[in-house]
């Protein structure tokens, strides 16, 4: 329910925007201001980065920040006509007040220069320019997004269980294919085995075969030249 409104309401979704980059944003004012602190001079490159990247941030906010007020303004003089209560639209101009002073407490301080080396104890404390969360309707917003955020966290983890799974009985029919394969391949070896078997031992006897006829063969030549011999012999003994 609360994605679907999320969904349909753009102010929301800038809104879950503009906290992103107010966490970010803080996390560069904090930077800076340490740096600041253990600088001697207003013209290090390390401190002019850090100034750079805080105004960049604090511009990009501003801007995001102007599109909720004329939102707010725009619902504010009938709520009910774009379905809010005039309890929400209270809330949402707090959250732009708030959120604007902080932007403009921040920018005031990223205009002073390094002060050669300044204690950081006494320089303003960044969770000074922090919204106070202590607000009912803030901490209410605050706690519906994290609901959601677990929500979502949720479904990807049911997701990823689901794909897990279908990958595991994917590994098992898999693993029972191998399975028969190698069962099959079992079977050809045999037979493959016995088939070579044959024809070694057919082989063989072929081999057999043609030296008994080699043998044979070269009987019947030694007893032509024998006599051939002979009758030489007994046609020189007669001349």
């Amino acid at each position: 329910m609360m994605s679907s409104t999320n969904e349909e309401d753009p102010f929301l979704q800038v809104q879950q925007d503009v906290l992103s980059q107010l966490s970010s944003t803080r996390s560069l004012f904090t930077s800076y201001l340490r740096i600041r602190s253990l600088t001697t001079s207003s013209t290090s490159p390390e401190l002019a980065s850090a100034k750079s990247d805080l105004e960049a941030a604090l511009e990009t906010l501003a801007e995001d920040l102007e599109d909720l007020q004329a939102a707010v303004q725009a619902v504010e003089s009938n709520p009910s006509q774009f379905g809010l209560s005039q309890d929400e639209v209270t809330r949402r101009k707090r959250f732009v007040g708030e959120v604007g002073g902080e932007i403009d407490d921040m920018k005031e301080e990223a205009k002073k220069t390094a002060t050669g080396g300044k204690a950081a104890g006494d320089l303003p404390d960044p969770n000074s320019f922090a919204i106070q969360e202590g607000d009912d309707g803030y901490e209410e917003f605050e706690q519906q997004q994290q609901v959601q955020m677990m929500r979502d966290q949720d479904e990807q983890l049911d997701g990823v269980s689901t794909t897990v799974g279908n990958l595991r009985r994917q590994a098992d029919d898999m693993g029972r294919e191998l399975e028969e394969q190698r069962q099959i391949l079992e079977v050809v070896d045999d037979a493959a085995e016995r088939v070579g078997g044959r024809l070694s031992s057919g082989m063989q006897k072929l081999n057999h075969i043609v030296r008994q006829n080699e043998d044979r063969w070269s009987s019947c030549c030694i007893g032509v030249l024998i006599f051939a011999l002979i009758l030489l012999l007994v046609l020189l003994l007669i001349l």
